[in-house]
């Protein structure tokens, strides 16, 4: 009976989001799954975080303690599922399953991932421009509003230009508006959109 563990040699995963690290083989009926177990080098030193053996499913490291599974009722299927993924869970993971076959012998067999976590781009807010050169009359009510596409949270806030160059901040808003307009309110206004 020929057994053999797949899974990539490296994975990338997001920070906070959830990742797989595959690991698998075809079942060949005379062996048995005895164990199942995932260690970890990484930063903050190593260890074996998860096993499964005749006792059931632990999870020996605190760290990973409610973030990693194993799918259960997959014959053959023995992938590290990791939620909430830390920047610190970077490193290299290895899978090792033993096998009992009908002459009590053990197999073992080990495959090595290499998990790197990476930060999604973040995009920079834009702001869509609105209209240009707005003309409206004394006493009716307008308003400005400012729309920025790019990775939430945005936070917006206008301004008027002051004399000599300096800007008066207005409002913290993406709206801007007036309930009666006068002719004071009269000048050039501009929005400013942040994200982190």
């Amino acid at each position: 009976a020929f057994l053999d563990l797949s899974g990539p040699s490296e994975i990338k995963g997001v920070w906070k989001e959830s990742v797989t690290l595959p690991c698998a083989y075809v079942p060949v009926e005379d062996l048995v799954q005895q164990t199942l177990t995932w260690t970890v080098v990484h930063d903050k030193g190593s260890g074996t975080l998860f096993r499964r053996d005749g006792s059931g499913d632990h999870v020996l490291l605190s760290e990973y303690r409610d973030r990693v599974s194993v799918p259960k009722d997959a014959p053959g299927n023995v992938s590290l599922f990791i939620l909430s993924l830390e920047i610190s869970d970077r490193g290299t993971y290895t899978c090792q399953v033993t096998w009992r076959d009908s002459n009590n012998s053990l197999i073992a067999k080990e495959i090595t991932t290499n998990l790197e976590v990476v930060k999604v781009a973040a995009t920079k807010p834009i702001i869509r421009a609105g209209e240009l050169g707005l003309t409206l009359p004394a006493g009716a009510s307008g308003s400005l509003s400012c729309e920025a596409g790019g990775s939430p949270p945005i936070s917006y806030r206008w301004f008027r230009s002051g004399p000599a160059g300096r800007a008066v901040l207005l409002s913290s808003g993406a709206e801007l508006a007036w309930p009666s307009l006068r002719p004071s309110d009269s000048g050039s206004y501009f929005c400013e959109a942040e994200n982190r």
